[in-house]
């Protein structure tokens, strides 16, 4: 059920929301300026899909700051945090940091049963519907039917992989419309807090061959419902930073 949803919705994260909810919208993702055990913000949802069992996700301390925690087993979720469709990126640059408490053995991010991660930073785009192929529109069309007027068009997925080198990045399994790029692989730095650096308007442009449009949202989670495994992630803030 899970991967039919995700080719329903073009393999991105759904990302829409009700349109009788006010959501606020972030320009960064602080999860230190919260307090451990605290409800998630309003700005801050959960993104489930249908028929799989959800991921727990909780604010907790981590050496004394507040960081989000992700517990995946034989489950699948996301935090989404929409971000305004004003957030230009040309001269910013994407920071975070993470950890994980074990690799996934047995995913395979070449393959559509194998498609789960230990840990993965969507970053979402309003790329112009019109810009699109017929194919691709009909696609958006069908996924904002089904999941709300804000699913994206376009998306990067940061991962943390089981095997494949570092920099390595293809097409999600399901759609030319997610960017998957893998930033940490291997077992060495497990439970150890890693941080991330991406020049987010370059790998899009790498991606889709377009300078990148406004970024419209972030999503982090991980999911191992393919595998039938599990693994812990942390993400702590996520920011996008002026380059001077």
């Amino acid at each position: 059920m899970k991967k039919r949803l995700l080719f329903a919705v073009i393999g991105l994260a759904s990302f829409g929301l009700q349109a009788d909810v006010a959501v606020p919208l972030l320009s960064n993702v602080v999860f230190s300026s919260l307090r451990p055990g605290q409800a998630l913000p309003a700005a801050m949802h959960f993104i489930a899909l249908p028929k799989i069992k959800h991921n727990v996700v909780s604010l907790v301390d981590d050496a004394g700051v507040t960081v989000l925690k992700v517990d995946s087993n034989d489950s699948a979720g996301s935090v989404g945090i929409p971000i305004s469709a004003s957030r230009e990126i040309g001269n910013t640059t994407l920071e975070w940091r993470w950890k994980i408490s074990r690799r996934l053995e047995r995913a395979d991010m070449t393959t559509k049963s194998g498609d789960d991660f230990a840990g993965r930073v969507y970053v979402f785009f309003d790329v112009p519907l019109e810009s699109l192929s017929f194919v691709e529109r009909s696609k958006i069309r069908i996924a904002r039917a089904i999941a709300g007027a804000d699913v994206p068009t376009a998306a990067i997925c940061y991962v943390w992989d089981n095997n494949r080198a570092i920099g390595h990045t293809q097409w999600s399994p399901y759609t030319n419309r997610v960017r998957k790029i893998v930033l940490q692989t291997g077992a060495n730095h497990i439970n150890k807090w890693l941080s991330e650096s991406r020049d987010v308007a370059a790998d899009f442009k790498a991606a889709f061959g377009v300078d990148a449009p406004a970024v419209t949202g972030v999503a982090v989670g991980n999911d191992t419902d393919n595998t039938n495994d599990a693994v812990t992630t942390w993400f702590g803030d996520i920011k996008f930073i002026k380059r001077p």
